[in-house]
């Protein structure tokens, strides 16, 4: 006799009932992930108990947890940083990559005193001290007359009356004196203007003003007189140092044509006004490139502008009118005379074979293109390059017989 037992559930089970047996259409789903091993109590929740982590499983078998891509950290603030230069390190050979273009410093100017500008001077014309010297003579012989001491034969040359001879006395002194000071004032402020000639008076040490007449006038003889050349004028200057525009050393010889504008600033402005002008051309030398003669043209004349600009703006404070500076003879420091002669040499005879080369591939292409396309030869890649080789050299062998 057949029994049917009931299923009990054993004590040692786990779950309650049994698990569903698997359908035939449907595939088993894997098994879930072993649980992590429970982890320790979180401290201020207290909480002892494992919590399991949610994983997410890719198609590569990767574990990603959820918590990681559903934060809410916030987005990092920027943080400001200082603009970088960049430099280059002391003590060692790297250059920056970069640099940025800084703008050069602007020179001083050179100033003078403003108050010092040349004014015209107090003169008389020359007639008025021609009378007064006249008048001082004069005076000084009316009071040897009186005085008595003119000798006889003298006051009858000259039809004077007999003398009174009061002789010499106080009166007769202080007529003498003012005479004699007459007449020297009048003869002794006498000059004489020329043309293209200025002067400068002073006195004490005090600009009284300038003096551009001409002929004869009358100065005040207290004044101090210096007389200055307000005529165009040039100045042939002598060897200077300069550069090209690679730092090769040169010497440069400058023709400079200027003229005095203000007397009163180039006199008393400067010590020297044509040993400043000289020092200013030679200044302008050492920061202007000058290129030697028969390198670039042009090269000269904007050097010339060049000059001419800057030498003007440090001489025309001090009263100096320049017209141009132009270099007239260029040629090599003597220590790179000689290296820079031979490199000029190599350099000129590399542009000559050159040349030669250049005509000498054009004839053998010029007469391997004609022989071929008229059909007088055929030639395959080997013959090809003989006949170019064999016309090579003979054209070559040709013009050197034919050089010297």
């Amino acid at each position: 006799m057949s029994t049917t037992s009931s299923t009990t559930p054993s004590p040692l089970s786990p779950a309650s009932s049994p698990a569903p047996a698997p359908s035939a259409d449907r595939a088993p789903s894997p098994a879930p992930p072993p649980a992590p091993a429970p982890a320790s109590g979180f401290g201020e929740r207290g909480e002892g108990a494992a919590r399991s982590a949610r994983l997410i499983h890719n198609e590569a078998t990767t574990e990603i947890p959820v918590h990681l891509l559903f934060r809410d950290d916030p987005s990092p603030a920027p943080v400001p940083l200082p603009s970088a230069v960049v430099g280059r390190r002391q003590g060692t050979g790297e250059q920056p990559r970069m640099r940025r273009p800084t703008a050069a410093r602007r020179r001083p100017v050179p100033e003078v005193d403003p108050q010092l500008v040349e004014r015209p001077g107090r003169v008389l014309p020359g007639a008025a001290g021609v009378a007064a010297g006249v008048l001082g003579v004069a005076g000084c012989a009316a009071t040897s007359w009186w005085a008595g001491i003119v000798p006889p034969l003298t006051a009858e040359a000259f039809g004077l009356p007999a003398s009174a001879g009061a002789g010499l006395g106080p009166a007769q002194w202080a007529a003498y004196t003012a005479a004699g000071a007459l007449g020297l004032f009048g003869f002794g402020g006498l000059a004489r203007g020329r043309t293209g000639r200025a002067w400068v008076l002073g006195l004490f040490g005090r600009y009284r003003g300038t003096v551009r007449r001409t002929g004869l006038m009358w100065v005040n003889p207290l004044l101090l007189r210096r007389r200055v050349d307000v005529r165009l004028r040039h100045w042939r200057s002598e060897p200077m140092p300069a550069a090209d525009g690679n730092g090769v050393a040169l010497r440069a010889v400058t023709l400079v044509v200027w003229r005095v504008r203000d007397t009163a600033r180039a006199t008393l402005g400067v010590e020297d006004h044509e040993t400043y002008l000289r020092e200013c051309v030679e200044a302008a030398l050492a920061r202007v490139p000058v290129e030697p003669p028969g390198t670039v043209r042009g090269a000269a004349d904007v050097a010339g502008e060049t000059l001419t600009r800057l030498v003007a703006a440090d001489a025309g404070p001090v009263g100096l009118e320049v017209f141009s500076v132009r270099p007239v003879r260029v040629e090599y420091a003597p220590e790179v005379a000689g290296a820079m002669h031979r490199r000029r040499i190599a350099a000129l005879d590399a542009a000559q074979r050159a040349s030669v080369l250049t005509s000498v591939v054009d004839s053998v292409e010029d007469t391997v293109t004609r022989l071929t396309m008229r059909g007088l030869v055929e030639l395959d890649d080997y013959e090809r390059k003989v006949l170019v080789k064999d016309l090579t050299v003979a054209f070559c062998a040709g013009r050197g017989e034919a050089g010297p």
